[in-house]
C-alpha cells in the first residue's frame, strides 16, 4: 500500500494544487489576460478610427486643395480680365490723346499757314506798291501806303 498511499497522496496533492491554482492563481491570470485582450481590442479600434480619421483628413485636404486651386484660377482669370480691361482703357486713352495731339498740331499748322499767308499778302502788297511807285516814279506817303496795303490784303 505504500505505492497506493503515495499515489493517493500525490493525487490529493495534485488536486489541492489544481484547486489552489483555480482559486488563487487562475482568476488573476484570466483577469490579466482579459485586460490585455481588452487593451489590444481597444488599440485595434483606436488604430481603425485613426486610419478612418486619416482617410477623412486626406479627403478633406484634397477637397480644400481643389477649392484653393479653383479659387486661384478664378483670381487669375479675374486678373487677366482686369489686365485686358486696363490695356483697352490705356489704348483708348492713347488714341484719344493721339487724336488730341493731331488736332492741336493741325490747328497749329493751320494757324501758321494763315499767318504765313497774311505775311505773304503784306509782302505782295508792298512789292506791288514798290512796283507801282517805280512805274509812277513818285513816292507815296506811309499812311497812304499802309491804307493801300490793308485794302490789297483784304482783297487778296
Amino acid at each position: 500500500m505504500n505505492i497506493n498511499a503515495t499515489l493517493i497522496g500525490q493525487t490529493v496533492a495534485f488536486f489541492i494544487f489544481v484547486w489552489f491554482c483555480m482559486k488563487f492563481v487562475w482568476p488573476p491570470l484570466m483577469s490579466a489576460i482579459e485586460e490585455r485582450q481588452k487593451r489590444i481590442a481597444d488599440g485595434l479600434a483606436d488604430a481603425d478610427r485613426a486610419a478612418k480619421d486619416l482617410e477623412l483628413a486626406q479627403v478633406k485636404a484634397s477637397d480644400q486643395l481643389k477649392e484653393a486651386k479653383a479659387t486661384a484660377n478664378e483670381i487669375i482669370e479675374s486678373a487677366n480680365k482686369r489686365k485686358a480691361q486696363i490695356i483697352d482703357e490705356a489704348k483708348a486713352e492713347a488714341d484719344a490723346e493721339r487724336s488730341k495731339i493731331i488736332a492741336q498740331g493741325q490747328a497749329e499748322i493751320e494757324a501758321e499757314r494763315n499767318r504765313v499767308k497774311e505775311d505773304l499778302r503784306k509782302q505782295l502788297a508792298t512789292l506791288a506798291i514798290i512796283g507801282a511807285e517805280k512805274i509812277l516814279e513818285r513816292s507815296i506817303d506811309e499812311a497812304a501806303q499802309s491804307d493801300i496795303v490793308d485794302k490789297l490784303v483784304a482783297e487778296i
